[in-house]
């Protein structure tokens, strides 16, 4: 078979856009049939502990993908947990590599999400509802149909998109789980375009039709569902009737599945990292060093960033709040582009101006703000909006502007928001794999970096050491922020 000219797309891009899609397809349908009746389970049971699951669901989201993946392997691998029980049978090795492992860590990280997402939908349901249902005799099939089934039809297609989205632009866990080129992603290949066959015209290409293909899902997911809004905050309170036999039964192993597939894979990496910390030496150090420098500036450029373009969107709101609400929707989009594709971009504008490897510390710590400001500006532009409204107008009869306005007056009010979006941002950059990947170097080498090498080398010991003082430091850095945040 003839080679394709270099820039060009080729029969194997078209296997690889099939495959991306395939396997995000599948992710999402995956992740929202387990999520409506986990989700539903949560929603109509009390029971002890139902807090803590509930924060469980919560971890995957700051969980670097790098870390994820070890403790997949630790459950589901060859030499996992499962492995070794199939082995006392007689039975061979699990193999995660390939779509079925991509699929379970896709799983992992969006089953969580599309959870607690619905949990918003039913939180959203008047408890009075599912009362009345019972007190009429309704049966589980009628409530379901009548009270439940409409606030899925409009929630579900939004997640279900969401997810699509995140799992077009997931590149660690293709990276490690794909397995060859049968399982390679859009990302992964321009990946492998720039770093090993240095072919800038398909890379781009690929970017630029991932990127379109991520701007046109966006936009169905600004309009799929509906907002909800849960009556009970974060962590609604359980509500309506409940459930008896059978469905009672059903419920607990949904809930039980749901903590071993979540937990189990965080023990293991608590368990298997612990000696491996004794196999760490300097330049692992040296990585972490690098990756706090990063992380701690990224986040302190998003803030910054974001209190600036949350005071223009509320002031635009003020005076024109159809233009306002555009604006902050237009801010959105930037969910649809993949920090790896935009990371290519940065590679291909500044190729023969500057060396991208010289400067790939600073790309890191600019492209990871840049994704994170999304998130700070849904904390921060409601935050921001009470605050002028309540404090701002005590202070413009008071008379105070400028900075003196900002301190006494609003950045007090904003203190918990800004908290919590310096440390999802410095989480988040903390464990981000796909730009330094790209440009990394020995020198410039962050941890999750530092671990993907280690997992290369086969050093699955000191790479599990290493995956766990990564987990530690990213959830240090979100708990140090929002704790500093919710003193206010």
């Amino acid at each position: 078979m003839q080679a394709a000219t270099p820039g060009t797309w080729a029969g194997a891009d078209t296997a690889i856009l099939r495959f991306t899609l395939m396997q995000a397809v599948l992710s999402a349908l995956l992740s929202v049939a387990l999520a409506v009746p986990l989700a539903r389970a949560l929603a109509l049971r009390r029971f002890p502990g139902r807090g803590a699951l509930l924060t469980l669901l919560g971890a995957p989201f700051l969980l670097p993908a790098l870390v994820a993946v070890l403790g997949l392997l630790a459950i589901w691998g060859r030499g996992g947990v499962i492995s070794d029980g199939l082995a006392l049978v007689g039975r061979g090795p699990l193999d995660i590599y390939g779509l079925g492992g991509i699929l379970l860590a896709h799983v992992f990280f969006n089953l969580p999400l599309v959870t607690r997402l619905l949990l918003q939908g039913w939180a959203a349901i008047p408890a009075e509802q599912l009362r009345l249902a019972a007190g009429l005799g309704f049966r589980p099939a009628d409530q379901f149909r009548h009270v439940e089934w409409p606030m899925l039809r409009e929630v579900v297609p939004g997640a279900a998109l969401l997810v699509f989205l995140l799992c077009t632009t997931s590149f660690a866990i293709a990276l490690t789980l794909g397995g060859g080129p049968g399982s390679t992603t859009v990302e992964v290949a321009i990946y492998q375009a720039i770093r090993f066959e240095f072919d800038l015209g398909r890379a781009g290409l690929l970017a630029l039709v991932q990127t379109g293909l991520c701007l046109c899902l966006a936009g169905l997911l600004m309009l799929a569902g509906r907002p909800v809004t849960a009556q009970g905050g974060l962590l609604p309170e359980a509500g309506g009737v409940e459930r008896h036999g059978w469905r009672r039964g059903a419920d607990s192993a949904l809930l039980l599945g749901a903590v071993a597939l979540l937990g189990l894979p965080l023990l293991a990496i608590v368990l298997r990292g612990l000696p491996g910390l004794a196999e760490l030496d300097g330049s692992v150090l040296r990585a972490v060093g690098r990756s706090l420098a990063v992380a701690l500036s990224s986040a302190a450029i998003c803030v910054l960033w974001a209190l600036g373009i949350a005071a223009g969107l509320v002031r635009l709101a003020e005076r024109l709040p159809r233009l306002a609400r555009a604006a902050e929707g237009a801010m959105l989009i930037t969910l649809a582009v993949s920090p790896f594709v935009l990371a290519a971009g940065l590679f291909l504008l500044l190729r023969g101006r500057v060396d991208p490897f010289a400067i790939a510390l600073p790309m890191v710590v600019l492209v990871n703000a840049l994704m994170s400001l999304p998130f700070a500006l849904r904390a921060l532009v409601p935050a921001l909006a009470l605050a002028r409204r309540t404090d701002g107008r005590l202070a413009d009869a008071l008379g105070l502007r400028g900075w003196t306005r900002w301190r006494v007056a609003l950045l007090p009010r904003l203190r918990g928001p800004l908290g919590f979006s310096a440390g999802l941002a410095a989480a988040l950059s903390m464990g981000d794999l796909g730009v330094i990947a790209l440009f990394g170097s020995t020198s410039t080498s962050t941890l999750p970096l530092v671990v993907y090498q280690l997992m290369g080398a086969y050093r699955m010991e000191a790479a599990a050491g290493a995956a766990l003082l990564l987990l530690a430091l990213s959830l240090a850095l979100f708990a140090a922020f929002d704790l500093w945040g919710r003193r206010a």
